[in-house]
């Protein structure tokens, strides 16, 4: 078993889309970044390459090459999911938390986590999303940003195998 944790921040901005776990927000502002900026996807990304010590998403997908702009992260998580696979690695289940004093994320949850699952190839039951506000303390509280957290478990292929004995 191996564990990853990820964090990502983006700073919100006018004229963008607000698309958090792979999922369009209905709201004023969107995030800034050089692909769709969902910080959801990018924390949980980090999480899994981080458990399975190949780098981040920076290493992966840099903020330089043109080929991410304005991207979906799920295509990008669909890479990484690929890329775990290839070094023999299976999603145990990830646990993460969006950070963000506006707008209300909890209808949107269920989406979030029906279309990342579904992206991973693993059970709703093997992802946890939640959000919490920070009291109006600090950059996302101040609704300048949001933030993510994740956390995750990864198996590999022969801890699998020797489960199935």
């Amino acid at each position: 078993m191996r564990v990853g944790i990820g964090y990502d921040v983006h700073r919100l901005t006018e004229g963008r889309d607000l698309i958090l776990g792979g999922v369009k927000i209905d709201w004023e502002k969107g995030l800034l970044g050089h692909s769709d900026a969902d910080v959801l996807i990018h924390a949980v990304m980090d999480a899994l390459l981080g458990a399975a010590a190949l780098g981040d998403i920076g290493r992966h997908f840099p903020d330089t090459d043109p080929a991410y702009s304005g991207i979906s992260s799920l295509l990008l998580l669909q890479h990484v999911v690929s890329l775990l696979r290839e070094h023999h690695y299976e999603i145990g289940n990830i646990d993460a938390v969006i950070i963000a004093q506006k707008p209300k994320i909890a209808p949107y949850i269920p989406r979030m986590i029906s279309t990342m699952a579904q992206v991973m190839n693993i059970s709703e039951s093997r992802l946890n999303i939640k959000a919490t506000t920070e009291e109006k303390l600090g950059f996302t509280g101040r609704e300048e940003g949001i933030a993510a957290q994740a956390v995750c478990l990864l198996l590999e292929e022969k801890e699998l195998e020797e489960n199935r004995v």
